[in-house]
């Protein structure tokens, strides 16, 4: 467990760092192309952050909205609230608000910025078809997203998603206003600035899909971390290995998910995904990949 923890975190601050300089490299061959400087920057992270503060701060609300989840109290669901209030002080949480989705499909997600304002949300199907200890590992893994700040460190990457975007967006307007600035400086350069220009020009054009990899590759690392938190939170990795392989299993669809909320969820809700560059920009991992990973623990 300690071994697949520690690696999942280094994998994730290694994607994460990649971004970073994806970022600065943009940043400086815009500044190269426009005489910015280092405003190019500054302002991308300017208008990223603003275009995203309030929404992060609503996030859970436009979710639970979005997944038509109600709230529910122990004496409804005392079964769920025993599990999850067990697992809260097992980990040294603050007891997460408990949502439920009127649905047989099974699934679960987690959200809020930090622990104090965390929810829980499972279906009506989670709770019907998963034994105690199977229940036990995937709100383990719901734990998960929380103790570690994951709902924080995905709001971080679709900020510099954005920061991508606009830096790319910035860019290429730059080749198509600036045109004749840009061959007269690419003359006055030689080769070094005809070769600047072409970096810029590719760079522009991939960076915003190379970002939105990368998102998807942090998303998926942080499914594997959660489920090896999950699995060290229950002492028991065949709980959540088992609750994987029957939520794999059940093919009915859930009504509520869609592709902006699909990615919170433990298992992937929408269609199965099937072929290398469909999991390149799936947000979860192949469940037998994650079923083969609590297996060696």
């Amino acid at each position: 467990m300690y071994k697949q923890i520690s690696s999942n975190k280094w994998k994730s601050f290694f994607l994460i760092l990649f971004f970073l300089c994806l970022i600065f490299v943009l940043a400086w061959l815009l500044g190269e192309q426009t005489g910015l400087g280092s405003q190019a920057l500054i302002l991308a992270v300017i208008i990223a952050v603003a275009m995203t503060f309030g929404s992060y701060y609503a996030s859970d609300k436009i979710v639970l909205a979005i997944s038509r989840a109600k709230p529910v109290e122990k004496k409804d669901y005392p079964y769920l609230y025993n599990v999850v209030e067990g697992l809260a002080i097992a980990g040294g949480l603050p007891k997460p608000r408990c949502y439920i989705i009127d649905d047989t499909a099974p699934n679960a997600f987690a959200s809020g910025r930090n622990p104090k304002n965390s929810v829980i949300v499972v279906t009506k199907g989670l709770l019907q078809k998963l034994n105690r200890a199977e229940l036990e590992g995937v709100i383990a893994h719901e734990m998960a997203h929380i103790k570690n700040y994951d709902v924080l460190l995905m709001t971080l990457t679709v900020v510099m998603v954005g920061v991508v975007v606009l830096l790319s967006d910035w860019m290429l307007r730059s080749f198509i206003w600036g045109g004749g600035k840009r061959r007269r400086s690419s003359k006055e350069g030689g080769n070094a600035g005809a070769i600047l220009v072409v970096v810029g020009l590719v760079l522009a054009i991939l960076s915003p899909l190379i970002a939105q990899l990368i998102r998807l590759a942090v998303s998926r690392k942080r499914e594997f971390l959660a489920d090896a938190n999950g699995a060290f939170l229950t002492r028991y990795p065949p709980g959540l290995a088992s609750a994987l392989k029957k939520l794999d299993a059940d093919k009915e669809p859930l009504e509520a998910a869609n592709k902006a909320t699909a990615h919170l969820y433990i298992v992937n809700p929408l269609k199965d995904i099937k072929g290398v560059v469909n999991k390149m920009y799936s947000t979860h991992p192949p469940i037998e990949e994650r079923v083969a990973a609590l297996e060696k623990m």
